[in-house]
């Protein structure tokens, strides 16, 4: 792949300085993490969300979303016919593209895709497809573009609820809205949206004997009452898979209603520049 002599070249094993600190802390949240997290937060608490719709203008659709530090942005296109294909199909496609920007991770991350955002890719059509109409576009399909511009944990959490946004906000029709909440299992600590280092902790420690270490990532649709897909890392006891479940479907709840909000207020506002036009037109 030829280079982008438009960038500032850097070379491909530039490291963040903060990396190297990394086991330090990790020891550290590691003794803490039973009784409090870094940033303050309860064990059952999410971090303060922020969303807004149509932030990329040349987009049939987009969607910003903020989980503190984590930054994700997503456009969604028109459907198109379906490239390389002779078949017919009653049901459109999703075609789903996530991806780190190379400055997002403490680690650059490369421009082509790696094994971590192609399989992000499948989970979030996978998580998608269950609440778009897709009979409505026969034999077409809809792009869908997650860029991460910064990560700090729950990416994948994260892309989701951006996604539904940006498809919402695209008018692509849908059943009902889809968000998505992760937890962090460290050892009988239940973490609630966990941020970077609290995934590296439940992720990177040798599992032991009957522990319970991993990230659990749900994506529901709170009027249908459907889990549309589960994601999970680690290892976990399966007789406690079904209360997690329900601690991540009442989480969920919480944001589909400021899912929800944000959409009102688009709508609100579209309104109301719509008015203004006709009025400067008259």
């Amino acid at each position: 792949m030829p280079p982008d002599t438009r960038r500032i070249t850097a070379p491909f094993t530039t490291t963040d300085y903060r990396v190297y600190s990394i086991n330090k802390s990790e020891k550290n949240l590691r003794d803490t993490i039973t009784h409090s997290r870094p940033d303050g937060r309860q064990h059952d608490e999410h971090r303060s969300i922020v969303m807004k719709t149509g932030v990329i203008s040349h987009a049939k659709g987009s969607a910003y979303v903020e989980y503190d530090k984590t930054k994700v942005i997503c456009s969604v296109f028109d459907p198109r016919e379906i490239p390389n294909r002779s078949d017919y199909s009653l049901n459109g496609e999703l075609y789903c593209e996530f991806k780190f920007a190379p400055f997002s991770c403490e680690k650059r991350r490369g421009y082509l895709k790696d094994a971590e955002e192609r399989e992000h890719s499948i989970n979030l059509r996978r998580a998608l497809e269950p609440a778009v109409m897709r009979h409505q576009f026969s034999n077409f399909q809809v792009d869908i573009y997650v860029l991460v511009i910064e990560n700090d944990g729950s990416c994948l959490a994260a892309a989701i609820t951006c996604a539904n946004l940006a498809l919402a906000n695209a008018s692509v029709p849908m059943h009902d809205l889809v968000t998505g909440v992760s937890l962090g299992l460290f050892n009988d600590c239940t973490l609630i949206d966990p941020n970077r280092a609290e995934e590296l902790c439940c992720m990177s420690k040798p599992f032991l004997s009957g522990s319970k270490q991993g990230t659990i990532t749900v994506s529901y649709m709170k009027t249908l009452e459907q889990i549309t897909e589960i994601v999970q890392s680690g290892v976990l006891n399966t007789s406690n898979i079904e209360n997690y479940v329900e601690i991540l479907i009442k989480e969920n709840a919480k944001v589909y209603e400021l899912a929800r909000q944000c959409l009102v207020r688009s709508v609100l506002k579209y309104l109301k520049d719509s008015t203004e036009k006709e009025r400067d037109a008259a």
